[in-house]
């Protein structure tokens, strides 16, 4: 029969002294919500009996106001991330969140830096996919002396004060899609880089890894001048169709950002698929179909269910003065080919 954990097991599990989890438990005298988060989710990991009573004292506190600012309303990623943090917030443990979804359809930074002070207003802490400029990055530093953390989500800024980052690692995404390109064509070649935006700095991070693994590993391809395509549709069909009619062999291509839709309808269009090695990010049912056809050989989709969990975390920790200084959360990207989707 396995012993019982004591309370001296729990404090022991938590980093606090027994009389630091006395006052946790019977609320003898004030005790920072950060160690009582951390009682609390000792108390889960070794099964201490009152567990469920710390998770219920702490559900009963004042709900916490965090504010997601995303982009593209109508963009299915965005929808699909949006329903992710929702998910999330409602799965916090040990706090209760009551989250704000924003959306911005004009990517201008200006119009972004005036939405995050108005999300700051109401909101106890921000999480915002925006563009590095000095516009964003001093909205995030006002929050930030007033005590709102905010953190960059998908895409780092530059803002000195932020809270810290969560995201794919732009580096190995950038190295394992230049792997990809290299290893699967089928003879050297001009290969193609399409980024939506180098104010991504996810996307100028990935564009010169890309870059680079090329001049460590394989320079024998010939990597030609990046095109902007501003997260536009219309902007990447019409770049994908100029590369596939001017620059024959075009042995591979490779789209950093957004636009996904129209490189693909490009490459079906030219019937390119089979002919050079196509590669994108994140797995909706295009890009699934895409890879199902043989258009696209390899999508790199970011782990949205992961990302949103850390993001509601992060901010929980940030909110509850357990994390100072700046958090950075890597993740690794899921790779999809043909035969896993």
């Amino acid at each position: 029969m396995a012993k019982r954990a004591t309370i001296a097991d729990l404090a022991a599990a938590a980093g606090v002294s027994v009389a630091t989890v006395d006052r946790v438990l019977n609320r003898r005298l004030p005790v920072s919500e950060a160690t009582a988060l951390r009682v609390a989710a000792a108390a889960e990991a070794v099964n201490y009996h009152a567990a469920g009573l710390l998770k219920q004292r702490l559900a009963e506190a004042p709900p916490r106001a965090f504010a997601f600012l995303l982009q593209k309303r109508r963009d299915e990623f965005y929808q699909t991330l949006a329903a992710e943090l929702a998910a999330a917030a409602k799965a916090a443990r040990f706090v209760r969140v009551k989250p704000q979804i924003v959306f911005v359809d004009e990517l201008v930074p200006s119009v972004i830096a005036a939405k995050i002070r108005e999300c700051g207003r109401t909101a106890d802490a921000l999480a915002v996919v925006a563009v590095d400029h000095p516009h964003v990055n001093q909205a995030i530093d006002e929050l930030a002396a007033k005590g709102k953390p905010t953190f960059a989500l998908l895409s780092d800024l530059s803002a000195p004060a932020r809270a810290g980052y969560i995201g794919v690692d732009g580096r190995k995404s950038g190295r394992t899609a230049a792997w990809a390109i290299s290893r699967l064509a089928k003879r050297p070649g001009k290969v193609a880089v399409l980024v939506g935006t180098h104010r991504y700095l996810s996307q100028e991070l990935a564009e010169i890894s890309f870059r680079s693994y090329f001049r460590e590993h394989a320079p024998q391809f010939q990597l030609l001048e990046s095109i902007v395509d501003l997260e536009d549709h219309r902007i990447a069909f019409e770049a994908t169709i100029n590369l596939l009619t001017k620059n024959e062999p075009l042995a591979g291509i490779y789209l950093a950002g957004g636009g996904v839709k129209g490189m693909i309808n490009a490459l079906r269009q030219e019937e390119a698929g089979g002919r050079l090695v196509a590669v994108c990010n994140e797995l909706l049912p295009f890009t699934k179909a895409a890879l199902i056809d043989g258009v696209v050989d390899l999508v790199l989709a970011t782990p949205l269910a992961t990302l949103a969990t850390r993001a509601v975390e992060a901010m929980a920790r940030a909110t509850s003065g357990e994390a100072p200084g700046m958090t950075q959360i890597l993740l690794a990207a899921e790779l999809y080919i043909s035969e896993n989707v």
